[in-house]
């Protein structure tokens, strides 16, 4: 334990040696760790490998053109954090001592490192090194090993005098701001008397996230909304209305947490409420009169105290519940809770489940955790404004150098009157936690604007602060629950004083009134609005209601969630909808609902339905989030900066897609500046983990970098990611080839469908219950051709495919009508007439839909019978099937007599050629890419529109490569058959997990080896590598297969420009039909000639000449950029030339100035890299 005279000693010790501008660096930070009770760092070694804690760590930086700068980390901590000192290390002493120049990353030598240092201590200078050195620290950052991940800390040191400290918990690296807070992020030298401080700097060295506030604040959040649902519950069982229950509760809620932040005395609200104990039936009058005492200010009998004003909405209705004894200690109980710890950005969600009688039960749930929120917000809207940030401590440090202070200052000033008013909407906000994160890391941004306007002397500017800063007035929300509106609101307030004191200080108390009458959450519908809304009702004048849409229960002999048709609403018809208005606002975030496209008219209503889509041109099958994100969309085009959506991670599919491309193909389009097409998430609604997509959009055409999940294992505490791509993010969230590009084939029509959907599980039956009512074995599926007696078949859906075949049948009776069959097949009319006439009248009774009145007038047959499916089949003997949706994509052959579910997906192909080129990599890969991924299992789903139609088959094979293709094929689909027939313990599925095993490499568990021995995996594997090599040839690629150069991305380049060739041939008239026979039976045979893909000139760049920004932080800024998008570093005239006008000469300070806080790097050549 460290005693006080240790403590003296160091701070003495230090107070004179600290002055000097060549202190010592490492004795310094011995001495610190000592002090605060942990091991000092290592001396650095020659191998890095070992160089986790150490003095004087490498980093090395690609340079993008082969060669590597390098530099070194003062000291450093491997998972902890990266130390950069003012002064400088030992080695730079040394160095320029000896007259070396030791040109780091950054372009400076040893001596103007040093020379940093020597700033004197409250002055513009010394505020400009500071944020130098962070800049060079957050640059390592950067630069360390992938393995290393980013540090959650950054501390930058004046040695012996001060230690700033900033954090990212992100892992991302984006956003390290002053930690904990404004007011005691720089640890002075006395500070270190303070015990607090010292186990403060202890935990970053040992146990950095232990100091996460975010995990902390979790715990106390759940803990309060535990005890506000316990609560509710009991004044509501005493009935008391659910709305007022809940704006009572609120206004307690706001009142504890005042007492807490000392907006009314510390402890008078918990004394209160003690005094009132023996007594509470007293208790209603004196909140009353306590509410009326905050709206409007003034003395407060109940807490013998003067309240400042506090106005604004929140106490207008001063209404106080009559309690109970134990409801009064319940509320006893939650007011000892510490309310500065709430964490806004859940304790909305989980105040709503608290509130809400049908949420309550969820209140353990899981909750959409702040690391995912913040996932999306910091790209959205944190990185640009901290881009533009970076562009003014350029602008300030160049401006500092040119002893023009004042400048500098008024630089600064403007910046943050631009990030003042700054507005953030989210259309879809619930209870406000993506607002509540933007603002947190808004106000983390700002405290820093602050902290440099207060470092340069801006005394008069900080002070008159109240009246331009950030607060919920920059946030706006649109949200169609009224509870969750009020929440979002309240959620908005809390965060934003919790940050006024983390900026201000805990002594600073904002002005009156300190809550303002400003709705910044509106509560309204986001996508559509009206004249008026009329209730339907039927011939009797009786309200017309449906299923609300939402509410579930379990069904009595499956235990499915089914819908609750006993929970009913209203029924609404829309006089003269339109499209809902937006207000402006510079970033748009959300995370608009989850609603399936087919799924849309049932949850809303179709009077809903109808009204949305007078008012849109979205696709009626696009998901329901599509609508946001296409309205986000206009608004990025008209101006402001960018949006990021949460959707489905089905938005990649045709429907929704199609939003995303006529966005991006727009004669002013948007770009994709983020992407993560797949992402683990937790739904807020009811904690169900789902499979998500973000997406950040922004204007005019550009790159974008795509993140892909590596590991999720540790999720939602830790989410790993590929090394991200960098590119045209393409509708399909995809960077490379254009696959979602690729058009329709006229070779591949009529020849592809879904297999049929039964709306009805009557139609399926038993082998035995199938005896007793047909006569006939069937031969062929029906194609509704007269004459055709069979009315019984086999039928398979993905699990009899992937696992083990059921065996059950399926009575299909299309082409017949119900006369017919209840003439010819009377036995099946009745089977059918108890069983799947029922359904289909109740579906009818719930759904207006013209389907589901379709289905009950055909009741005897499928819903969806897939006549085209039917007349393709006519004339083959069996067909290629896969399922829709699995973990491996397969495909087989299935005898023409087996009627295909609705998840299988059928080719009306009987020719194993075919069968080989769909089970080749080429094709595999094309139907990953187009298809994409559904479900929580992240499975590949095989979309016929997408994956079939524009595929390019190879055309004029040779006879004899195709009769090898064939053989290959025909013995893959045998001996996967022979297989399972000969083990019933042996599934697809089971066989394919063990062939990814192997062409990983992965060793064999026992329980593998035996799938592998009896499966014949490797005979499985053989092949398909042959298939592989044949199919690589017939497309004229023998060689680049065989020597390994076919990557993925090439591939698929490949077969995009084949399908554009192939689309531009058959606009001429020259169609390579695959069953010309079917497709084209009156055609002449088209005469056999190789396609010539050619190679097209290759057009001339045309150099974009950017003008050059009037001001001097947007032309930091716009060099910076430069320097980003650059394949290599670039020379001042080569940074010149992409300006209108511009000479070497005007870029070299800008160019400086940005190296001088990291956000550049001067090589010893001249030449400048990001």
């Amino acid at each position: 334990m460290v005693g006080p005279s240790s403590v003296e000693d160091f701070i003495a010790h230090w107070r004179e040696t600290g002055g000097s501008a060549l202190a010592n660096t490492q004795s310094f930070i011995n001495g610190l760790c000592a002090l605060i009770g942990v091991p000092a760092p290592h001396g650095s070694r020659t191998d890095d490998t070992f160089n986790d804690y150490v003095f004087e760590r490498r980093v090395f930086q690609d340079n993008g053109d082969s060669t590597t700068s390098f530099g070194r980390i003062d000291a450093y901590r491997k998972g902890s954090f990266i130390l950069e000192a003012k002064q400088g290390s030992e080695a730079d002493k040394a160095a320029a001592d000896g007259g070396i120049s030791d040109v780091d990353f950054f372009g400076q030598t040893a001596a103007a490192r040093m020379k940093r240092g020597t700033a004197r201590r409250g002055t513009p200078g010394w505020a400009k090194a500071m944020v130098q050195a962070k800049g060079q620290a957050e640059r390592y950052a950067k630069a360390l090993p992938i393995d290393h991940g980013w540090p959650p800390f950054l501390l930058v040191a004046d040695i012996g005098y001060c230690i700033e400290v900033y954090a990212d918990f992100t892992g991302t690296g984006k956003a390290y701001a002053q930690f904990p807070d404004r007011a005691s992020f720089r640890i002075m030298r006395d500070d270190l008397r303070d015990k607090d401080v010292r186990d403060r700097l202890a935990a970053i060295w040992t146990n950095p996230k232990s100091l996460d506030p975010a995990a902390i604040a979790a715990k106390a959040t759940r803990d309060i909304a535990h005890l506000l649902a316990k609560l509710a519950r009991r004044l509501e069982g005493r009935g008391h209305g659910a709305e007022q229950v809940s704006a009572f509760l609120m206004r307690l809620l706001f009142t504890m947490f005042a007492e807490d932040t000392r907006l009314i005395p510390a402890g008078s609200f918990s004394v209160l409420l003690v005094r009132t104990r023996p007594a509470p039936e007293t208790l209603h009058h004196q909140l009353s009169a306590l509410w009326e005492a905050m709206d409007g200010g003034g003395f407060a009998p109940a807490l013998g105290a003067t309240l400042r004003r506090f106005n604004g909405y929140l106490f207008k209705d001063r209404s106080a519940i009559p309690l109970q004894a134990d409801e009064l200690d319940v509320l006893i109980e939650a007011a000892k809770a510490d309310w500065t710890q709430v964490e806004p950005a859940i304790f909305g969600t989980l105040l709503e489940r608290a509130l809400d009688t049908k949420e309550r039960a969820k209140l353990g749930a899981h909750y959409t955790p702040r690391a995912y929120v913040e996932r999306l917000v910091m790209p959205t809207v944190i990185e640009p404004l901290r881009a533009d940030w970076a562009g003014v401590r350029g602008a300030a440090t160049q401006l500092l150098e040119a002893g023009k202070t004042e400048e500098a200052r008024k630089t600064v000033e403007a910046f943050h009157a631009q990030l003042a008013g700054t507005k953030v909407l989210d259309p879809a906000c619930g209870t406000g936690n993506f607002l509540y994160v933007a603002m947190a890391r808004m106000k983390e941004l700002e405290g820093e604007v602050i902290e440099l306007l207060t470092e340069l002397g801006d005394t008069q500017y900080v002070a008159e602060l109240s009246g331009h800063t950030i607060t919920p007035e920059n946030f706006l929300g649109i949200e169609i629950n009224p509870r969750a509106a009020a929440i979002a609101q309240l959620v908005l307030w809390i965060g934003y004083l919790q940050w006024h004191f983390r900026v201000a200080g805990k002594d600073r108390m904002p002005a009156e009134p300190i809550l303002k009458d400003i709705r910044t959450i509106e509560n309204r519908d986001a996508l559509i609005a009206w004249d008026d809304k009329v209730l339907e009702r039927d011939e009797h004048g009786t309200p017309v209601s449906r299923w609300d849409g939402d509410t579930m229960k379990l069904h009595p002999v499956t235990g499915k969630p089914v819908p609750d048709e006993a929970a009913r609403v209203e029924v609404f018809r829309y006089i003269n909808p339109k499209a809902a208005k937006w207000p402006k606002a510079d970033f748009i975030i959300g995370n608009p609902p989850f609603i399936g496209g087919k799924d849309i008219r049932d949850r809303l209503g179709s009077g809903y339905f109808d009204a949305l889509f007078r008012t849109t041109d979205v696709p009626e099958s696009a998901d329901f989030v599509m609508h946001w994100w296409d309205m986000a969309a206009w608004a990025v085009r008209r101006g402001a900066r960018a949006f990021g959506f949460i959707t489905t991670n089905s938005l990649p599919q045709t429907f929704s897609r199609r939003v995303v491309a006529k966005q991006l193909e727009a004669k002013n389009p948007v770009h994709l500046a983020f992407a993560i097409p797949n992402h683990p998430w937790v739904d807020a609604s009811d904690g169900a983990a789902v499979r998500i997509a973000m997406t950040i959009a922004r204007a005019g055409p550009g790159d974008g970098v795509l993140l892909t999940v590596a590991d999720e294992r540790q999720a939602p505490e830790v989410v790993t990611f590929a090394e991200p791509m960098i590119g045209r993010i393409n509708s399909d969230l995809r960077v490379g080839a254009d696959v979602a590009s690729a058009i329709a084939l006229k070779a591949n029509d009529r020849l592809c469908s879904p297999g049929v959907k039964l709306h009805g599980d009557g139609f399926i039956v038993t082998p035995e219950v199938a005896a007793s009512l047909r006569d006939l074995a069937p031969a062929h599926i029906r194609s509704g051709a007269p004459g055709e007696q069979q009315v019984i078949f086999p039928y398979r859906n993905g699990r009899d495919l992937t696992s083990r075949p059921r065996g059950v049948m399926i009575i299909d009776l299309y082409g017949l009508s119900e006369a017919e069959v209840r003439a010819q097949h009377p036995a099946v009319y009745q089977h059918l007439l108890s069983r799947v006439k029922p359904q289909r009248d109740g579906q009818a009774a719930k759904s207006k839909t013209a389907d589901a009145q379709q289905y009950a007038r055909d009741w005897w047959l499928f819903g969806k019978p897939r006549p085209e499916l039917r007349k393709a089949l006519a004339g083959v003997s069996r067909y290629i099937a896969t399922i829709e949706t699995a973990k491996h994509r397969l495909f087989q052959f299935l005898p023409v007599e087996t009627v295909p579910d609705n998840m299988l997906v059928c080719a009306a192909l009987d020719d194993a050629f075919f069968l080989g080129v769909m089970s080749s990599r080429y094709h595999m890969l094309w139907a990953v890419t187009a298809g994409g991924r559904m479900g929580m299992g992240d499975d590949p789903r095989y979309n016929k529109t997408r994956c079939f139609d524009p595929f390019p088959f190879p055309a004029d094979v040779p006879e004899p490569l195709k009769e090898r293709i064939r053989a290959e094929a025909e013995a893959l689909d045998a001996v996967r058959k022979r297989v399972l027939a000969a083990h019933d313990d042996l599934t697809l599925t089971g066989l394919y997990n063990v062939l990814e095993l192997l062409r990983a490499g992965t060793a064999l568990s026992p329980k593998d080896r035996d799938v592998h021995d009896r499966g014949l995996v490797t005979i499985i594997r053989q092949h398909h590598d042959v298939i592989d090599a044949l199919i690589a040839e017939a497309y004229g690629w023998g060689a680049d297969h065989a020597a390994g150069t076919l990557t993925d991305a090439e591939i698929l380049t490949r077969l995009v420009a084949l399908n554009a060739a192939r689309a531009a041939e058959e606009a001429r008239g020259v169609i390579r039909w695959l069953r010309p026979e079917y497709q084209a039976p009156n055609e002449a045979p088209r005469t056999s000639g190789n396609l010539d893909l050619g190679e097209a000139p290759a057009l001339p760049a045309s150099a974009t000449i950017i003008p050059w920004p009037k001001t001097l932080p947007e032309q930091v800024s716009a060099v910076a950029g430069l320097l980003q998008g650059a394949a290599a570093p670039l020379h001042p005239r080569d940074v010149a030339r992409a300006f209108k006008a511009k000479h070497a000469g005007t870029m070299l300070p800008v160019l400086d100035a940005l190296a001088a806080i990291g956000q550049a790097r001067k090589l010893a050549d001249g030449r400048y890299a990001a």
